[in-house]
């Protein structure tokens, strides 16, 4: 897998991507994320990639063709790429996409920045916005970093067992349940004598129980009631009346 990565400020990404499980996952071979500064693509002597927007108003644009000259350097006509732009304006970025995209062979992520990118980008290359949020960041890197964090641990190999992310949180679109390790009593507080008990059976009965327990009380939009299991459903009709 490729992902190229677009951006005014290189040295906010470069940093994260050596590190932990992306590091390890390009070091590996696994996975390749290139860097590209957008403003090396700037024709004037003062590499500006962003102007005033036309029609007035604050802030400022990123400008149309130093982002379309670095689009076109990182672009593959031999293989199918999806461009994606992090924006305020872009569809909510969850478990769901991070999967969708993990299957792509080539991404490339454009960091979004100021007021946003001159329109026509999107008439010129076939463009996904994409947001982690309904807040403002300093510029789109910090979201690049989510996106591609989530993405390369669902690549094959970049975990060492896959059974781990399988577990995570919104995996599949449940959170996940509580966890716990050595020692067993700490000041006075123990661990749920089942995790002890080394009936693997109860446990994962458990954990399930527990992780809908959680999506219920924190994140009930989450759950599907068409996709849950009849004893996942009979467990949540169980606690909804424990409520009451």
């Amino acid at each position: 897998m490729r992902i190229d990565i677009l951006t005014i400020f290189p040295e906010m990404v470069n940093s994260p991507l050596r590190q932990s499980i992306i590091g390890k996952a390009v070091e590996k071979g696994l996975v390749k994320i290139p860097v590209h500064d957008i403003r090396k693509f700037a024709k004037d002597k003062h590499n500006t990639v962003d102007d005033v927007p036309f029609g007035g108003g604050a802030g400022m644009v990123m400008k149309i063709e130093p982002l379309t000259s670095a689009l076109e350097s990182v672009l593959d006509k031999s293989i199918q790429t999806k461009i994606i732009l992090t924006s305020p304006q872009g569809k909510r970025f969850d478990q769901k996409a991070a999967k969708r995209l993990s299957l792509e062979k080539h991404l490339v992520i454009i960091c979004g920045h100021y007021k946003g990118i001159d329109q026509r980008i999107e008439q010129l290359f076939p463009i996904e916005e994409v947001s982690i949020g309904d807040y403002v960041l300093t510029g789109g890197e910090f979201a690049c970093l989510v996106i591609v964090d989530a993405i390369v641990r669902l690549v094959p190999g970049a975990i060492g067992d896959f059974t781990s992310a399988e577990s995570d949180s919104f995996f599949e679109d449940i959170l996940g349940y509580p966890q716990y390790t050595r020692p067993a009593n700490f000041r006075g507080l123990g661990v749920p004598e089942i995790l002890l008990s080394g009936k693997h059976k109860k446990i994962e009965s458990w954990r399930r129980e527990q992780a809908l327990k959680k999506t219920l009380e924190n994140r009930p939009d989450l759950l599907d009631m068409e996709l849950l299991g009849q004893e996942d459903l009979k467990l949540i009709d169980r606690m909804k009346k424990d409520k009451t």
